[in-house]
């Protein structure tokens, strides 16, 4: 072999090995790509899974062209690495095939192509292990359209928890904090201060989730974590709303409505900064959303999409960062699409986002450049009392197996905070 095509080869392998190591994150959608979900029994939820369990992936294609979309999917450690594992491991069948459940809207000012793919369908029968997914939609050019994360786990571990305030008087008032335990039935963990680990969930939001968090002791085979600082969220506040079930007229906290170049808009009654209000308690979905069009009888097709005018009053927002409009209707995502704008002459902040019509919940959220939230200065505030629900999921692997599992899964709310 020339010495050239030995080096090539050489750099080429280097090259692939480097890159399948890469840490998986989540590729934001492109603007015509709205309404990103997982759907479990017809409602929009977090993408845990228990192994075995059907789920369907969702989305909307705002051209409307009846795009040709593929799907590919790759199994992940702990730490959002592709696994050395080879696929046929863990998917039982074939991936990187195109989504063909697909419909067009009906009826609607806004034309899209909603897209369906079950799990299991019909080119993958199941995936066979637990762990950390990411799912990857490709265009016809095989290339990252957009991905999201999912999480499968089994049933071999119990997790009792509980939310407390925090034991620092000075956030006392902001913070809340988990305790929980963990103790397995069939599974004696091997060496569990390294091969047992732990992610720690607020509101279904994977960018405020505490990792690497060690058991603070054992009891026999069960792992009790009973930290302060290390297991604390902070408090936040309730979700904001809005209501455009019938989205020609002015409802929840939707102050007037209107249509502009041949689309519904919203316009939302102005929101005032609540950090230096007293907490107020009402009930919201933490962070989720559901599309409803009253006048329907297939929401995923029949409902419109509308420009919803968001307005926030903030007179006391000094900091030199921005301000993102968030929910799960946008993943929590932190790019220009929602990131609101300074209007000089009225001293608010403003930002117009095309959502599909419902009943949303959104919050407003501090951000850097770089993409690094601040919770402590937070727009609405931070209070203990705020109902958050939390979700503590357990990764174990044994000291021969080639990849994690996810073992157990545990909830708590803060509704029933105690000291």
């Amino acid at each position: 072999m020339p010495k050239f095509l030995f080096q090539n080869l050489l750099l080429f392998f280097i090259f692939a090995s480097a890159t399948a190591q890469e840490i998986q994150t989540e590729v934001v959608p492109p603007y015509n790509i709205k309404t990103v979900t997982f759907v479990q029994g017809g409602s929009n939820v977090v993408p845990i899974f228990e192994l075995g369990s059907s789920f369907e992936f969702q989305f909307d294609d705002l051209f409307g062209n009846e795009a040709n979309y593929y799907f590919e999917v790759t199994h992940c450690n702990y730490n959002w690495k592709p696994t050395d594992i080879p696929k046929t491991d863990y998917v039982t069948g074939f991936d990187n095939q195109r989504i063909t459940d697909y419909s067009n809207s009906f009826n609607t000012l806004q034309v899209y192509s909603h897209y369906r793919l079950a799990f299991p369908n019909q080119f993958t029968t199941q995936l066979r292990i637990s762990g950390n997914y990411i799912l990857k939609i490709l265009n016809e050019d095989k290339e990252v359209v957009f991905s999201r994360k999912f999480i499968l786990y089994e049933d071999h571990a119990t997790v009792a928890a509980q939310v407390k305030r925090s034991r620092n008087l000075s956030n006392i008032d902001y913070k809340q904090n988990l305790d929980f335990s963990i103790l397995s039935n069939d599974i004696v963990f091997q060496n569990p201060l390294q091969n047992v680990r732990v992610l720690l969930l607020q509101n279904s939001d994977f960018n405020t989730g505490i990792k690497n968090i060690v058991p603070q002791y054992t009891i026999g085979n069960q792992m009790v974590y009973k930290y302060d600082k290390e297991t604390q969220f902070w408090g936040g506040n309730e979700f904001l709303y809005f209501e455009n079930k019938d989205i020609r007229s002015a409802s929840n906290n939707v102050g007037k409505v209107g249509t502009n170049n041949d689309i519904y808009n919203s316009y939302l009654y102005t929101n005032q900064a609540r950090a230096n209000q007293i907490y107020t308690n009402y009930q919201d979905v933490n962070g989720n959303f559901v599309v409803k069009n009253i006048n329907a009888s297939d929401n995923s097709i029949e409902a419109d999409y509308a420009w919803v005018y968001f307005t926030l009053s903030a007179p006391t927002f000094r900091l030199n960062k921005d301000i993102y409009i968030t929910g799960m209707f946008s993943n929590y995502s932190l790019s220009p699409e929602y990131k609101m704008d300074y209007n000089q002459d009225k001293g608010v902040y403003e930002k117009a986002v095309m959502i599909k019509q419902g009943f949303t919940n959104f919050k407003y959220t501090i951000a850097d450049q770089k993409g690094i939230i601040d919770y402590e200065n937070a727009i609405d505030g931070n209070f203990y009392q705020t109902e958050n629900e939390y979700t503590i999921l357990v990764y174990y692997k044994e000291s021969s197996a080639r990849y994690e599992r996810v073992i157990g899964k545990g909830n708590a709310n803060s509704i029933n905070i105690i000291n």
